[in-house]
């Protein structure tokens, strides 16, 4: 089966990944069913550019209306890709409605929503949004639909966001766990759309995990690289051991209002001792695919996580 015959439905199809997945497929030649919510029902912002594309057709619906409500748009379907976000309600209950859809329409193969970490790499209890995925996969173990979930690491775009703490532009610091050595695993949106489109209409790859990276690189050669392509020095902190890192997590849990107070670090714990490394990595099963360096990042779109507004640059000649 080539690209041409392919039908895939994508769900999450407005989000950031999910629009992108929607325009490599398009660029690859399948035909392509975008799942819109009725609020996005004209595909929103990030679909526009695709308006109006011969092999898109966009259909209205919301994972949370249930499997029979799925049927009709996952009909004659070959692929179902999940770029769905969201907690449990979402990626577990969700995704089982758009599962037992699929099922029932015979449907082959669906990727689910992960695109992360090595989220298979450690137990259960580290890790709040690896637990709720991990738990969804746990759905194809009775299901005649084959699970492929796509492994990346971890986005430039959020790692390097406040969330994750490692970059401190008014303070013009970069943080540290542990001694910064192990190689972490980065790809970008972009390039994270462009592989999975490839591995959707990838027919062996029905019913495995495949390990895709853009770039693998220690933190103290990221520090390195945001030097580089700022162009100015970033003061190493180093805030402790991964065993403080822990405690650390484990102080915050205490005391946290939401989840997203100790979250970030809860993906660096398994980042940093190597545990969510991705392994067998496939990039040359998919060629057409050129990954982008962190330092091609940086100097483009990355480049916003190193700006500093006036009033950041006031702040540090005062102190």
């Amino acid at each position: 089966m080539t690209a041409r015959d392919t039908t895939v439905l994508v769900a999450g199809a407005t989000g950031d990944l999910g629009s992108q997945i929607v325009q490599n497929l398009l660029e690859r030649g399948s035909t392509v069913r975008a799942l819109v919510r009725p609020s996005s029902a004209d595909g929103g912002e990030r679909l526009r550019g695709v308006a109006g594309h011969p092999n898109l057709s966009l259909r209205v619906g919301d994972l949370t209306d249930g499997a029979a409500s799925l049927a009709p748009h996952v009909d004659g379907v070959d692929v179902v890709v999940s770029a769905v976000q969201g907690g449990p309600d979402v990626i577990v209950d969700g995704q089982r409605e758009l599962l037992t859809a699929a099922a029932a329409a015979g449907v082959r193969r669906m990727i689910p929503s992960d695109f992360s970490i090595n989220l298979y790499g450690y137990e259960y209890g580290v890790n709040l949004y690896s637990d709720v995925r991990r738990k969804f996969s746990e759905e194809f173990r009775d299901s005649p639909v084959l699970r492929t979930s796509v492994t990346v690491g971890a986005f430039p775009e959020y790692f390097l966001a406040p969330l994750h703490e490692v970059l401190d532009v008014a303070a013009g610091t970069f943080s540290i766990w542990g001694d910064g050595t192990q190689p972490i695993d980065i790809t970008t949106i972009p390039d994270t759309a462009a592989y999975t489109a490839a591995i959707a209409l990838d027919p062996s790859t029905a019913g495995r995990d495949v390990h895709v990276v853009g770039q693998q690189l220690s933190l103290l050669e990221l520090h390195e690289e945001v030097e580089a392509a700022s162009g100015r020095p970033w003061r190493l902190v180093r805030r402790g051991s991964l065993e403080d890192l822990q405690a650390e997590i484990i102080r915050r849990q205490f005391v946290a209002t939401s989840p997203f107070e100790y979250l970030a670090l809860q993906y660096q714990t398994v980042m940093y001792n190597g545990r969510a490394s991705v392994v067998d990595v496939r990039n040359a099963d998919y060629p057409s695919v050129v990954p982008t360096s962190v330092a091609t990042y940086l100097a483009g779109p990355g480049a916003t996580h190193l700006a500093r507004s006036p009033e950041n640059t006031a702040s540090q000649q005062s102190t």
